[in-house]
């Protein structure tokens, strides 16, 4: 990780070099127009009007820049906001989300789940890095900027000290050698050592990107590395060392979060992975005269006709489960299938390649919607541990291969400011999926409502997937399985929201059946039985199960916000239901609030935010996490328990000063103790009461 680290650091010192005698030698000032027509040379960065009628000397650097991503199956591009934002910045390294949705293991980096269940989001093929998605980088997440200088942002996050403490540095790099072509990189690095025992966390993500956007070609290429490290404790031994702390010694002691004892040492689970994303596209099409020429050079603007796409996905990973303590094994899990072998690896290459055709939208009066047609090839090989060894004693490996052939299309409507829809069918014809399909679509209306914009959004959707490969095959040092007859899961949802912009109101609601619900269960094994002064003991365990009946969820999410004067309310309050909470617990509320003061000193050149949040989940029997593979699993039937019902509250000072900002923040400010303490997982707490700090510096050189 440490090579990986530097070699980043190399890349990023050279390329800012070479980004300072591109900015002497003036490079890269033009930018042609957004898909929405607006002018980029007329806007900075925070999208207020630049004064083009300045005089600028050879001394001044241009600002401006607007980003976007692409989807990882045809290229699509998504305007996203350049991260600015100042609103909120003390939750940008909240791991339990902006608002609260996510539910984690303590530590800075650990893996966490969401517990409103919209946010959630399908088992992947990359199933042991699923639950990191918070620093995890994508292809479809991954952020391409058009500047018309370069463009540096640093980031960094600190929370308690030297010994206990969690860190967070990130980097992103963006430059143009010219108006169509532009690179950069970006880079996250999270190390938590843990206020508890074993609990350690050491992910590196980092990601080198690469854009032309031509006339007739257009390209996007991404590669990705990710290292990520935990160390795995099990859990705290009793609970009661955070419930009832002076119970635990009568009184005599209070035990520092890193005394208090805990399940596992010696454990990790280590996963890496090396991704590589292309996409491009030729455009056919016609050059016809600028409506807009007065505002640009461009006497006339091409529209693209017919596009020709190709998109390459890769990725190889590895996951490593490394154990050195046996005798802690045997006395912990039920099943040590390689004995006493230290350690267990899985390994997964993917390559898929879609080829698709494209109608584009807009070219003439009757083409109000694009239409693209595609074919898709994935090759899946994956390597398991076996239970026997070779001549040579080595331990032996099962190698599973899949080849899946899909066909699909897509009716895209992207201009127009009162309708605008998606609309993705794709359905697998040969291979180890054949049968599975999906069906989704995505729409937005605008329309006026007593002198105010309404905007009305809508995603449905109906799925019948197969079960990702790791519910259907798994070996490891102690969980195994191969359930060959597990059925596809079919998904049915239909979601609406409703947003008021002068009201500061969204309504979201949505019901969702499944069939055949895919899950994880806690199968522990009884180790010792109960006796009269004494409860069971169990030796952990995991198996995969399938929900064969129809399973209905229910959510609904309003989101409104008060102000008066420089008083602000903003509140977030989520209904949801599971018909079956045996196999699907869900909390029935879920609640965000933030009171805050926003004011503007020294002339508003300082904007400061002052107040507390608050985040609150009711009391459900919240998952376990099984540390042997890095998933949340339910609880034991026989000894599971309520989690929830506590007040995380953390009160915060957020500043913005020009491109710089800053956040101060005491961290779970009530530190509850009883039966409602600051327990999201079984048996993993989260931190104690802690100072953290943020600050993020735009640079524009």
């Amino acid at each position: 990780m440490r090579k990986t680290c530097i070699a980043f650091a190399l890349i990023f010192l050279c390329v800012s070099l070479a980004a300072q005698n591109y900015n002497r030698n003036g490079l890269g000032n033009q930018f042609g127009k957004s898909a929405s027509g607006m002018d980029r040379n007329n806007y900075d960065r925070n999208g207020n009007p630049i004064d083009t009628t300045a005089v600028n000397d050879a001394n001044t650097v241009p600002i401006g820049l607007f980003s976007w991503t692409v989807d990882d199956r045809l290229g699509v591009r998504t305007d996203v906001p350049v991260d600015t934002v100042q609103h909120g910045f003390h939750t940008a390294n909240d791991a339990g989300g902006p608002a609260g949705q996510y539910s984690y293991l303590g530590n800075l980096g650990a893996p966490r789940f969401a517990h409103v269940f919209f946010e959630r989001k399908e088992p992947t093929q990359e199933f042991f890095t699923d639950p990191y998605d918070f620093t995890l980088i994508r292809p479809d997440n991954v952020v391409f900027t058009n500047t018309k200088s370069p463009f540096t942002n640093i980031t960094y996050f600190k929370h308690g000290d030297a010994r206990t403490g969690e860190e967070r540095f990130k980097a992103y790099f963006a430059v143009n050698a010219n108006k169509r072509t532009g690179f950069g990189f970006n880079v996250d690095y999270t190390y938590g050592r843990g206020k508890y025992q074993n609990q350690s966390t050491a992910l590196f993500n980092g990601d080198l990107f690469a854009y032309y956007r031509g006339d007739h070609y257009e390209m996007h290429a991404t590669f990705i590395n990710d290292n990520l490290k935990m160390a795995e404790n099990g859990g705290i031994t009793n609970d009661n060392y955070i419930k009832r702390p002076l119970d635990m010694a009568e009184g005599k002691k209070t035990y520092a979060t890193n005394e208090i004892p805990v399940n596992l040492s010696d454990i990790w689970n280590h996963n890496r992975g090396y991704h590589v994303f292309l996409t491009h596209r030729y455009n056919l099409g016609i050059y016809r005269d600028n409506p807009d020429e007065a505002d640009t050079t461009a006497a006339q603007v091409f529209l693209p006709v017919t596009s020709f796409i190709h998109t390459l996905k890769a990725d190889i990973s590895e996951r490593k489960y490394i154990s050195y303590n046996h005798s802690q094994n045997e006395a912990y899990f039920a099943h040590n299938y390689l004995g006493t072998d230290s350690t267990d690896v899985t390994r997964h290459t993917s390559i898929k390649n879609t080829f698709g055709i494209s109608i584009r939208e807009g070219f003439s009066r009757w083409a109000k919607a694009g239409l693209t047609a595609f074919i898709s090839h994935e090759y899946r090989g994956y390597t398991l541990n076996d239970s026997l060894r070779g001549p040579d004693g080595k331990r032996a490996a099962t190698d599973y291969r899949e080849n899946v052939v899909s066909v699909g299309g897509q009716l895209l409507k992207e201009q127009g400011r009162t309708l605008r829809y998606n609309i993705v069918g794709e359905m697998a014809v040969a291979g180890e999926d054949a049968g599975q399909f999906s069906l989704e679509g995505k729409g937005r209306l605008h329309f006026r409502f007593l002198s105010d914009t309404v905007r009305f959004e809508a995603n449905a959707y109906v799925k019948s997937l197969n079960p990702v490969f790791y519910y259907r095959h798994f070996h490891s040092k102690h969980y195994w399985w191969d359930n060959d007859d597990l059925s596809k899961v079919t998904r049915t949802r239909i979601e609406g929201s409703l947003a008021i912009d002068r009201w500061q109101t969204r309504l979201r609601a949505g019901v969702e059946n499944i069939k055949n619900y895919t899950y994880l269960d806690n199968t522990s094994v009884v180790a010792t039985p109960a006796t009269d002064t004494q409860a069971a003991t169990y030796k952990n365990n995991a198996a995969v199960r399938q929900h064969a009946d129809n399973l209905q969820v229910f959510s609904a999410t309003l989101s409104q916000n008060f102000q008066a004067g420089v008083l602000h309310l903003d509140n977030v309050v989520t209904f949801q239901t599971s018909s079956n909470e045996e196999v699907l617990p869900l909390p029935k509320l879920v609640l965000y609030h933030n009171l805050y003061l926003r004011l503007g000193l020294a002339k508003k050149v300082l904007m400061v935010e002052m107040g507390a949040d608050l985040r609150y989940f009711s009391q459900y029997y919240a998952p376990d996490y099984a540390p042997a593979i890095g998933q949340f699993y339910l609880q034991h039937p026989d000894t599971r328990y309520k989690l929830g019902g506590f007040p995380l509250v953390n009160g915060y000072v957020n500043m913005h000063l020009k491109r710089t900002r800053i956040f101060l923040e005491m961290y779970n400010l009530l530190q509850p103790t009883g039966d409602k303490s600051y327990f999201q997982v079984a048996h993993y707490p989260l931190n104690p009461r802690g100072f953290k700090i943020g600050i993020s510096w735009n640079f524009f050189d």
